[in-house]
């Protein structure tokens, strides 16, 4: 996602320093150039030669060092940055910005440069509470700089509380939704992800092998891309993406289905990821079964409804996108779904192929259309994810 992208790393004088070694380190193997600019007082935490290792690339600390070449210094740095990262963000530099001081070569290439700035704050809980900081945090945003808010937890004055810098893996994201072209602000998006259960006695349950990645995907990748994500998930391991609208968590198709029909007349795109199943017990039992009283059990199965076929009769003028897992006849039984269940277009996966199905972590798909259809490589589901996101958005685009 970062490949080919210049990121000025801005380093100040926070005891979180030395977390800003780690999130070059990722920068870089992500493809980015990565630049440092460190102030006097965190050349003082971390040496300069440490990012130099780790980035390639000379180490800026001075205004008026030596230049390497004829170009100033906090100009050639403002003009090639696609990104300004300053993390940690201190008190006393985000302090300057907001009042417009440039005093050194971080704060001065910020003053410079066109690119979006991303700050991650760092600092004591009462100075992060400080209505001056506050102020100047509030104004700063107002001219669309951009922060990710600091993590409750300990810090390094033994206290507890709000100000530790945020998790590398949420910084990570930021800077990449920073970076990717926002073509769907404002769209408001619902996916569900996941498998549903159904209990056959308080232990057992009938399901699924769905792990809700491609789901959980196609989550992170709306985000990236400026949507208003709301997910619908059933029971899975995975972190939700930062950022949702809403995050619903369900266990049982009806339960899915209740959250989607609640939700569905809101959206502007609908894109049904999950696999709940079709069916459920006809009864169920209040106390586990005893394997010891009964040599064999006969389960009757009922068949639960359809989630799609009941939101496209809802669709209106949103967009619909179903999920279809095939083992043949692909492209057929994905265009029948189509016109009984009223989608623009359906994701089918030949769960048999090499590098498909449930829990890996890339899919051969085929776009299947009304009248036409897709076969797509082998990509990863995030890959995929934008893929469809791209479909969603030429829909919309026909529509307007």
């Amino acid at each position: 996602m970062l490949q080919g992208k210049t990121i000025v790393l801005g380093v100040s004088g926070g005891i979180a320093a030395y977390k800003a070694v780690d999130l070059a380190s990722r920068m870089v193997k992500q493809g980015a150039r990565v630049k440092v600019v460190m102030t006097r007082a965190a050349c003082e935490l971390v040496r300069p030669i440490t990012f130099q290792s780790i980035t390639h690339q000379p180490v800026a600390t001075e205004m008026f060092s030596e230049p390497a070449n004829w170009n100033i210094q906090h100009i050639d740095l403002a003009t090639e940055a696609d990104l300004v990262l300053v993390a940690p963000a201190t008190y006393n530099v985000i302090g300057k910005v907001a009042s417009g001081i440039a005093d050194d070569l971080l704060t001065t290439t910020i003053s410079a440069t066109r690119a979006p700035v991303l700050f991650a704050p760092a600092m004591n809980t009462k100075m992060y509470e400080n209505p001056v900081f506050q102020s100047n945090l509030r104004r700063l945003q107002e001219m669309d700089y951009y922060f990710i808010e600091p993590d409750i937890g300990r810090l390094a004055e033994g206290s507890s509380g709000r100000g530790r810098l945020a998790d590398n893996d949420r910084i990570m994201e930021e800077v990449i939704r920073a970076l990717v072209p926002k073509d769907l602000p404002g769209t408001r998006l619902l996916v569900t992800a996941g498998p549903t259960q159904e209990f056959i006695d308080p232990v057992r349950i009938l399901t699924n092998p769905s792990t809700g990645k491609m789901g959980y995907a196609l989550a992170q990748a709306a985000l990236r891309r400026g949507a208003q994500v709301t997910l619908i998930t059933g029971p899975t391991h995975l972190t939700p993406p930062w950022g949702l609208k809403e995050f619903v968590r369900v266990a049982t198709t009806r339960e899915m289905l209740d959250a989607v029909i609640k939700r569905c007349l809101d959206q502007d795109v609908i894109i049904k990821a999950a696999a709940p199943m079709d069916f459920r017990p006809a009864e169920t039992f209040e106390m586990k079964v005893k394997k010891e009283e009964k040599k064999e059990l006969t389960i009757s199965l009922d068949r639960n409804e359809d989630i799609l076929e009941e939101v496209g009769r809802k669709k209106g003028d949103r967009i619909l996108v179903g999920f279809a897992a095939e083992t043949e006849n692909i492209v057929a039984n994905a265009q029948d779904k189509i016109k009984r269940k009223y989608l623009d277009f359906i994701v089918a996966n030949d769960v048999l192929a090499e590098g498909s199905g449930f829990g890996v972590d890339t899919n051969v798909a085929t776009l299947v259309f009304p009248d036409s259809h897709e076969n797509l490589p082998s990509m990863s589901k995030l890959d995929l994810a934008n893929r469809i996101l791209d479909e969603v958005q030429k829909l919309r685009r026909e529509i307007k």
